[in-house]
Formats: structure tokens, C-alpha cells, sequence
């Protein structure tokens, strides 16, 4: 898949099938409509788009009004949406640095100026619920109306629904009904620590991606040695002590046990400077791969399952025993399911 900053690149196809959204998390909604989009793409002989913004139009928005509580927690990382979009079968995706400029854009001027005259779009597929330009003003008949005057194709998609069981269903009335999926939905599912039916919504367990970099080394003088990915976005969707399994380092899954957020234990000037933190500390450390074997390589971390939430330790002393326990209990819980 390609991958563009912006339209204005020399790489970028002159004409393509099209969809457009923020795809925070790339759930089993974004995959039936991805697909559904190569082969429209296939039909029409142009390749498969995607348009996605960074920062999420809400991050924006919440920074010029001064207000965090507005921004949405994020599923995934930008290294992660674009990895997921990538096994998709997308063949190219523009990420558009949402700004003041895009966000003053009237609909119509985002059409002609990004989707026509930018993009070259034939074909355009949107949700049911798309809203775009100035103040959200543009929708679906708005696009479809310009369909028609400037020449491409626009289709909707409808909501894409699961079966699905909450897991606090006390009768089997309630128990089992048509779940609308979505990014919203999965967000409230790790943010509860329901990582089997944020799976579920996702068609795949939760997981992070990234480079693995150098920290504070504080876990391997407590005998707890990690693999530190930063998550870049100081909201997480989900956050905790979690059973993971680690994907890169080794012919087979590594099993460990995770710590996802701002390490309240820890002193906040440290090395990481504050930032969100993904700490894995493997149960069985590979020995081929040598006390710094991991530094620079790129790992998946898949959150099978939370522990708890992060606790404030008073001390290292107790640091160190929440640790142990954390993988005694990782131990158990993987031993009854995998």
C-alpha cells in the first residue's frame, strides 16, 4: 500500500475509487466497507483510496476550543490504522493534516478542491452517517448531488451490525441483540476492559504496534525486565495492567503481562518524559535474543485480557510484589485458555 501525506505528490494515483473517515481502529464495520471498495475500484479499473485525517478532527477541535475532555480517546495509532488498512487490501491512502484551513473548507469546496480536482475521485463510498465540510453542514445528499453534476459515483453503506452478548446480561431476553459497530463502540469496550468483545467488534484481538525503545531500565533492577512502546496519543482508549502476547521476537507468540498508560508509580519527569507507555514484560525471556536483542525491532502486543487498572504503588518494595503477582495472575489466566 502506498501511503501519502497530502495529495500533492507526484506518486499519488490521478484517478481512484474513494472512501473517506478517521478509521480509528479499522473494525469489522471499516473492513466490510473496504472491501466492498476494492471491488468497486476493481470494476472501474482505478485503484482503492483511502482518505483519513491526522489529528482526528475532534483532537483539532478540542485543542482550539481548550477543552481535552472533547477529544476522543484513540484505538489506534496512526503506524497501527495504516498497518490494518494495509492488510485491508487498500492500494494507496492519503493522510490529510486536518487544520484550520480543511476544517473552514465548505462542502463544496472540499469536493471540487480535495475529492475532484486533488484525488481524481470516480467513485466515492461513504457510512451512513457521514457528515463533512464547515461545521459538519455537508452529508450524503450533498455529495451525491455533486456526484451527479461533476461525474462519479456515490454509494452509502449502511450500519454494520454483530450478534452480540454483553457480558452483564442477567437474562436471555436481553442477553443477545443487533450491535451497531463502530469506533464509539470499541472505545467503550476497552475502556471497560472488555478485550474479548472489543475482539469481537474489531474481528481480531486488540493490539499495538511499534518500535521498541530504551526507557528508564528501572524493571530490570527489580528482576522484571519490558519492552517499552510508546502510544502516541496522550488518550488511550484502553489503559491497565493487561495478559498479552507478543508478536516479532520470536518463531511463536511470547506470553507476558502489560502495563498501558502513565505509570503512577514512577516519577513523571522520568526519561519517557510523562507520555503514554505500552511496559510488556515477557514471562519466559528468549535467551538468543540477549539482554538488549529487542531494542529497534518492531513488535505486536496483543491485550488478550485486563488484570486491572493502574495502581500507585508506595514504594518499590511494593511495586515489585503488585509485579509478581501481575504475572502469577497472567500465568494463571493464560494457562486456563491458551
Amino acid at each position: 500500500m502506498k501511503v501519502f501525506r497530502g495529495f500533492k505528490h507526484p506518486g499519488v494515483a490521478q484517478a481512484c475509487a474513494l472512501t473517506i473517515g478517521n478509521f480509528d481502529g479499522v473494525h469489522r464495520g471499516h473492513q466490510a466497507m473496504l472491501s466492498l471498495l476494492r471491488g468497486e475500484a476493481a470494476q472501474r479499473g482505478v485503484p482503492s483510496c483511502v482518505l483519513t485525517f491526522e489529528p482526528h478532527p475532534r483532537d483539532f477541535f478540542a485543542s482550539v476550543h481548550h477543552k481535552p475532555d472533547l477529544a476522543p480517546a484513540r484505538v489506534g495509532t496512526l503506524r497501527d490504522k495504516l498497518e490494518d488498512l494495509a492488510q485491508c487490501g487498500v492500494d494507496q491512502t492519503i493522510v490529510l493534516p486536518f487544520d484550520a484551513r480543511l476544517a473552514a473548507l465548505t462542502p463544496d469546496a472540499f469536493i471540487k478542491d480535495v475529492l475532484v480536482q486533488g484525488m481524481g475521485a470516480r467513485y466515492v463510498l461513504v457510512g451512513d452517517d457521514f457528515r463533512f465540510g464547515a461545521k459538519r453542514s455537508g452529508d450524503y445528499a450533498t455529495l451525491s448531488a455533486a456526484g451527479d453534476a461533476m461525474g462519479f459515483d456515490v454509494a452509502r453503506m449502511n450500519s454494520y451490525e454483530i450478534s452480540y452478548r454483553h457480558v452483564s446480561a442477567t437474562s436471555a431476553a436481553d442477553a443477545s441483540h443487533g450491535l451497531r459497530v463502530s469506533s464509539s463502540a470499541v472505545r467503550e469496550a476497552l475502556g471497560e476492559g472488555r478485550m474479548l468483545d472489543a475482539a469481537r467488534l474489531l474481528g481480531r484481538p486488540y493490539c499495538i504496534s511499534g518500535h521498541v525503545v530504551h526507557g528508564r531500565k528501572l524493571g530490570r533492577t527489580l528482576g522484571f525486565k519490558t519492552l517499552n512502546l510508546r502510544f502516541a496519543h496522550w488518550k488511550p482508549a484502553a489503559s491497565g495492567i493487561f495478559v498479552v502476547l507478543v508478536h516479532g521476537l520470536s518463531d511463536k507468540p511470547l506470553q507476558g503481562v502489560a502495563n498501558l498508560g502513565v505509570r503512577p508509580s514512577l516519577d513523571p519527569n522520568d526519561v519517557n518524559g510523562g507520555r503514554v507507555l505500552l511496559e510488556t514484560h515477557c514471562l519466559d525471556w528468549p535467551a538468543e535474543l540477549g539482554p538488549e536483542g529487542a531494542y529497534g525491532k518492531i513488535i505486536r502486543v496483543e491485550l488478550l485480557h485486563k488484570l486491572h487498572d493502574e495502581l500507585k504503588y508506595d514504594g518499590l518494595d511494593a511495586l515489585t510484589q503488585g509485579i509478581r503477582k501481575d504475572c502469577d495472575d497472567a500465568r494463571a489466566w493464560l494457562s486456563s485458555r491458551i
